[in-house]
């Protein structure tokens, strides 16, 4: 008989960790086990995973004793009080906020990228990268291991998704508000959402960026292994519900021409290649990334304003590979130890 693991899901009601139980029964992840945790709001519900009803449990009354691998994606408040104590009760934590992102003693790990990160986690907790960095870091990382990128430009294209439930189902009700001549009324969003751009995602800190922008910045060098990178990020919210976009610019230390990186992306786990010259052949959030797992890159051009520059456009679902695939992806890595 096969090791099975005792799997907890903390936050299991909210989009990613639907999600997360929606990879885990595809995947055929090997569960003995299975609780499903949120708060005492949610608490007493019931959700369904491969065809059996699990009641959702009060994750402050919940014991963590015998839990071998947790999943928590209920937000970073909620991951600094309660992971420690499932790591301390012997769990092996996998967070998808950004409450450990930074602490040199939690490693940072995108599946495809840095896999051999997870061994090294002293405090039982492994961290789940930002949405928009990790789908970057899949296309970027073998460039950067064979070229070496110096500099990173990059424009991003978030859909909603990104904001939770709420940031959904406020693109849904403006739109159909202005559809049917009413004012849409601004509550998730600082301003309208709907037919419009909003380039603000996150908390502005001081040097004039958002706290999303910066997130890319240390989680590329954290994940990458390499301080040296300048990353130059402007994160916008777009009208999409699902699948976020970047138009990626890189600079690199050895030359490579477009055919080479689309040979070596071609190559690559997890990434699939769109990128034809005609209308249609690229790829965009809805018609590709939604509710997939991979992510794809087109528009591979030169950068015609740099000698050893290049342009990718990099797509992906955000809740699926941004969050709930790669927490899972993780959870196999340590089940396989």
């Amino acid at each position: 008989m096969s090791k099975t693991f005792n799997v907890a899901v903390v936050g299991a009601t909210g989009a990613v960790g639907e999600t997360m139980l929606a990879i885990l029964a595809e995947r055929r992840f090997p569960i003995g086990t299975l609780h499903v945790l949120a708060s005492e709001r949610s608490a007493g519900g019931t959700i369904e995973y491969r065809g059996e009803e699990y009641i959702v449990q009060d994750l402050a009354a919940f014991d963590p004793a015998g839990v071998d691998i947790a999943l928590f994606s209920a937000g970073g408040s909620v991951s600094k009080e309660y992971a420690p104590k499932f790591a301390a009760a012997g769990a092996v934590v996998i967070d998808n906020s950004s409450a450990f992102r930074y602490d040199d003693d939690v490693p940072l790990v995108v599946s495809e990228v840095n896999p051999e990160a997870i061994a090294d986690r002293p405090r039982g907790i492994i961290a789940n990268p930002n949405c928009s960095t990790m789908q970057m870091l899949v296309a970027l990382a073998p460039i950067h291991r064979k070229y070496r990128i110096e500099r990173i430009n990059v424009a991003t294209y978030q859909s909603v998704s990104g904001g939770g439930r709420a940031a959904m189902e406020e693109l849904g009700r403006q739109t159909g508000a202005l559809l049917n001549f009413r004012d849409p009324e601004p509550e998730r969003f600082p301003v309208q959402i709907a037919f419009n751009l909003i380039p603000h995602i996150d908390d502005f800190q001081d040097n004039g960026f958002t706290k999303e922008e910066m997130k890319m910045v240390w989680e590329t060098r954290k994940i990458l292994g390499d301080d040296s990178i300048m990353v130059n990020p402007t994160a916008v919210r777009v009208p999409v519900f699902y699948g976020h976009s970047e138009a990626v610019a890189i600079e690199t230390a050895n030359p490579v021409t477009p055919d080479e990186a689309r040979a070596l992306l071609a190559a690559s786990p997890g990434i699939e290649i769109v990128d034809e010259r005609k209308p249609g052949g690229y790829p965009t959030p809805v018609t590709h990334a939604s509710g997939n797992d991979a992510v794809y890159v087109g528009r591979i051009r030169e950068d015609l304003s740099h000698p050893r520059g290049l342009n990718l456009w990099i797509v992906s679902d955000n809740i699926r590979k941004g969050a709930a695939l790669n927490a899972v992806q993780l959870a196999e890595l340590v089940a396989a130890e």
